[in-house]
This record gives C-alpha cells, sequence and structure tokens, in this order.
C-alpha cells in the first residue's frame, strides 16, 4: 500500500478521530481500554510494530530504530509491568516519533505529562518489566486490543481513543471528514447565536422517516 504524503498526513492530523470515524464507520476501533495518558494530543503516523512480553528491551531497541512521523505500536496484553516511561517516550519525541500505542501498561505518567508525547496504554503501574529480549522492531502483524495492526497501517488517536485504517481508508475518508468538521464548526456557531439543534438539522424529517420505516441519514442545515 502506498504510504500517506506528508501533505495528506497533515491534513489526517488535524482532524478529529472521531469525525474520521463518522466519515468511514467500518475504521478498526481497538479496545477503548487502551485510553489516552496524555491529554489533549492528537496523534496519527504509521505503524510500527514491537512485541514486549514484559521485557522493555524490545521497546528501547525499537525507540531508536522507528523512523521519524511513526507509532511504536507495543503489545504486552497478557503482561503486568510496565514496559514503557518517561525515557522511552523522551527518546521517542526526540527522535520525531508521533506517538506511543500500548496493549499493556506504561509508568512515570506525570514524566509522560511533562513531554507531551501522545501516549495510549491501558493504565499504569510502578513496576517495570526486565530488560532481556533482543528483539526490536517486528516486522508483522500483532492484535492491539482485539485489531489487527500491520506495518505501514495508520494509527489514529487523541482523548476520544484510537482508530486504525489503511492509507487508502484515509484517503477515502478526508473529504468527508473535513466537511464534517465544518459543518460541525457551523451548528456550534449557530447555538451560540441562540438558534437551536433541531432548526440546524434534519431531525425531524428524519425522525418522521424512521418512524414510517423510511431508510433515512440525519443531516446538518448549514
Amino acid at each position: 500500500m502506498d504510504p500517506l504524503t506528508a501533505h495528506e498526513l497533515g491534513r489526517v492530523r488535524a482532524l478529529a478521530t472521531s469525525s474520521l470515524c463518522d466519515a468511514d464507520k467500518t475504521l478498526a476501533l481497538p479496545d477503548p481500554a487502551i485510553r489516552a495518558m496524555v491529554p489533549g494530543v492528537r496523534m496519527a503516523g504509521p505503524a510500527v510494530t514491537v512485541v514486549a512480553p514484559d521485557d522493555h528491551l524490545p521497546v528501547l531497541l525499537a525507540a531508536g530504530e522507528a523512523a521519524p512521523g511513526s507509532v511504536l505500536v507495543i503489545t504486552n496484553p497478557r503482561g503486568t509491568r510496565a514496559i514503557a516511561g518517561e525515557l522511552v517516550a523522551a527518546e521517542a519525541r526526540r527522535r520525531g516519533l508521533a506517538g506511543i500505542v500500548i496493549d499493556g501498561f506504561c509508568r512515570d505518567v506525570a514524566g509522560l505529562r511533562v513531554l507531551g508525547l501522545p501516549v495510549f496504554a491501558r493504565g499504569s503501574t510502578p513496576a517495570s518489566g526486565t530488560a532481556r529480549d533482543p528483539r526490536g522492531v517486528d516486522e508483522g502483524a500483532v492484535a492491539l486490543g482485539g485489531v489487527a495492526v500491520r506495518p505501514g497501517d495508520v494509527v489514529l488517536g487523541d482523548d476520544d481513543g484510537l482508530a486504525v485504517a489503511t492509507p487508502d481508508q484515509l484517503r477515502a475518508a478526508l473529504a468527508g471528514a473535513e466537511e464534517i468538521e465544518r459543518a460541525e464548526a457551523a451548528v456550534l456557531a449557530g447555538l451560540g447565536q441562540g438558534r437551536s439543534l433541531a432548526d440546524q438539522t434534519t431531525i425531524a424529517e428524519h425522525r418522521a422517516a424512521r418512524a414510517a420505516g423510511r431508510e433515512s441519514s440525519l443531516g446538518f442545515r448549514v
């Protein structure tokens, strides 16, 4: 698959994950228990996969091997130890990575928030894993919260959660997601001016159509 261009990736990063999910409701959604450890950030980048069974050495190695702009996707779903923390995130930020996603636990949450690099995990624990496994970057698919992620898939994330898509899916969804955000911004402005939500959407017509058993889609009137 052809990777997203820098321009396309910039357009993706400017959008909320929810807008892209609205534009393409088939985007894969990892378990929402994998959540943002650093609030108020937005992430998008091609996946670099890492397998780290309660061992943070593969993560340390991968942070030094992954290309700038990529997202480290680390799996340790049955583990009980933290496999990434402030040092890994600081190295990832130094090298220009887009973020870190862990199907497992992290630590050093206060330090992660100061750094500001997007980090997603199932939670935190102070206990670190071992440092014995010599693997670094994997080259195969991994399971992230029940979703298959292949190297090169684009991983998106913000405070609402994560989504996974192919570059082609995102290319097809971009214009629709941008239009959704333009329409929602107009509706919010209207609400601020005292216009009702019903006046700015097709909710009445949509309700009537659904009550009559007809196909219909809720839309904006902007």
